[in-house]
């Protein structure tokens, strides 16, 4: 399968297109966002537990990244709330599990480099954040290795940033309220995938907005 798999080519999901399909497991939906293989694939997703489902036991052969959205997702390590950030690195395993509530995640896989063993369980809720480069902005830094690097990043109403590039690209996923650029308005629930070097002028309006993004691991 492949799937928005042109990392040259600028990529936008927005709720009103998501389409869930069922995975190999009861109980366990993907919403694909982008994907370059099968069963075991380079993937992006946003995946959602029914309550009390279990997925089986699998290695991380190309590493997983995870952000809880809803729920508590847990596996035989611990239990991680919305807003906990994990990363999984090439060689580890676990028994994914939740409980009564379900969870949705957004997970990437297959995506580490085979230097970056950084194993983090990050409470993004109970976090110190930092003032970012505007008036308007407070940035939480989840992770960095060599040129990529990703935060969340809050926005505050009517902030306007700089226009920019990105180099290596920059990835996006809108978790709370909208965020605007010259292209479009994105609310939450929204993923945006733009290429290397490509630019834009981002702002928010009455409603602000936080979210989820990575950049640099497109080049």
């Amino acid at each position: 399968m492949r799937l928005r798999a042109d990392f040259a080519k600028r990529e936008v999901v927005v709720p009103s297109d998501y389409e869930w399909v069922p995975s190999p497991v009861a109980g366990v939906e993907r919403m694909m966002l982008d994907r370059i293989g099968d069963e075991v694939a380079r993937a992006t997703s946003l995946v959602r537990y029914a309550p009390n489902s279990v997925f089986p036991a699998h290695q991380h052969a190309g590493g997983e990244e995870i952000l809880v959205l809803e729920g508590e997702f847990g596996d035989e390590h611990g239990l991680y709330p919305a807003g906990t950030y994990i990363r999984n690195p090439i060689g580890s395993s676990h028994t994914p599990r939740v409980g009564s509530q379900g969870a949705l995640i957004f997970v990437k896989l297959h995506q580490f480099s085979a230097e970056d063993s950084r194993q983090c369980v990050i409470n993004t809720r109970s976090a110190s954040w930092a003032q970012g480069l505007v008036e308007g902005l407070t940035v939480l830094g989840l992770h960095q290795f060599g040129g990529e690097h990703v935060a969340l990043v809050c926005w505050a109403p009517d902030t306007l940033f700089k226009p920019h590039q990105h180099w290596g690209g920059e990835e996006i996923l809108v978790l709370e309220g909208t965020f605007y650029d010259e292209h479009g308005a994105y609310p939450a629930g929204s993923w945006i995938r733009s290429p290397h070097m490509s630019a834009h002028h981002p702002f928010t309006r009455e409603d602000g907005a936080l979210i989820y993004v990575k950049v640099g691991h497109l080049a």
